[in-house]
């Protein structure tokens, strides 16, 4: 039995403790917030995020960071936002074992993916990544689920495979750090206009060519930064594209979805909660403009989001870009 922390109390981070716990562990949640520890310890889970999931009493909830003593595993389950406050806090103990992220974007000003913000402020820890299809009211439910662990040490991403695998949560290793992250990240921007298509009554059709076309910029902008493309054939990339974009648990689809009908964006923001893809979203724009590489979809989901741009001018306009072959 090892010692896993689970650095959130959200409920990928709540999914994620059930399933190690599920292996053997002896699994520790920290949160910062003492309103939110004092809700898990009492209540033993959360209605508004998990229905019906109830953690069992040997998960420890704690708001001691100090908890990480003597991990084997710390994962990073916070929102992308507060992966390098939470990193700051984590740097002050040095016994915490392989830091997995789990957190899907880009930080916010420096554009950096989060395993290398980890990186700056734990340097010579061994990190790795956590991604693919996998819906945390899934997981929590025991539905078969398989995702990826990503690390620059092929040694690293399986002892994360080895401990945290079980007959429900099938793990595959990888080394393409950079092309595993990305998938995560750019997705959700995609899956943002998957649900703005929804909220306009559009078919099957169009967003079977919007996750196919997606997927393809996805590619474009990962190889420019380093990602293999092949990546995004896997799970991490077409895998959690088609999940997200498609289901009913994906909060980026919902957000997308109230767009679609008409509902401001704010608006939207403040109904759903966090919405990575809508982050994500300024900051691909950002980096295609950096690379200098064309992401029509992405743009178009940037200039809606951010510009006050009509929706209804986006279609046609996607439409009619200039015939080219298909690459």
């Amino acid at each position: 039995m090892a010692k896993i922390t689970i650095l959130g109390a959200g409920g990928w981070a709540m999914a994620l403790a059930l399933s190690a716990q599920s292996c053997g562990h002896s699994v520790t949640m920290w949160s910062p917030f003492e309103t939110e520890v004092a809700a898990l310890r009492e209540n033993r889970g959360n209605e508004r995020l998990l229905p019906g999931i109830s953690l069992p009493d040997e998960i420890a909830v704690t708001g001691d960071l100090s908890c990480v003593a003597g991990s084997s595993i710390t994962i990073v389950a916070c929102p992308s936002s507060a992966v390098r406050e939470v990193a700051k806090k984590l740097s002050a103990f040095h016994d915490f074992g392989i830091v997995v992220n789990v957190a899907k974007g880009f930080e916010k000003g420096s554009l950096l993916r989060l395993s290398q913000v980890l990186a700056e402020e734990l340097p010579g820890t061994s990190i790795a990544v956590l991604s693919g299809p996998s819906h945390a009211e899934e997981v929590a439910r025991k539905i078969p689920t398989s995702v990826v662990v990503a690390s620059q040490s092929i040694a690293v991403a399986e002892i994360v495979q080895s401990m945290l695998s079980n007959d429900v949560f099938r793990i595959y290793t990888a080394t393409d750090l950079i092309g595993v992250e990305l998938g995560g990240a750019l997705k959700n921007i995609i899956a943002v206009c998957a649900g703005i298509c929804d909220g306009l009554g559009l078919g099957d059709n169009t967003k079977a060519a919007l996750i196919t076309r997606g997927l393809a910029e996805m590619a474009r902008l990962g190889v420019c930064m380093g990602a293999k493309e092949y990546t995004f054939s896997g799970l991490s990339g077409i895998g959690d594209l088609v999940v997200t974009c498609t289901s009913k648990h994906s909060r980026n689809n919902r957000f997308g979805y109230l767009v679609g009908t008409g509902v401001a964006v704010e608006k939207a923001l403040r109904e759903v909660g966090t919405v990575e893809g809508y982050y994500a979203a300024l900051m691909a724009h950002q980096l295609a403009d950096k690379y200098k590489i064309q992401v029509p979809i992405i743009e178009k989901c940037y200039s809606i989001l951010y510009e006050g741009a009509k929706i209804q001018d986006a279609l046609p306009d996607l439409m009619l870009r200039p015939r080219r072959l298909e690459h």
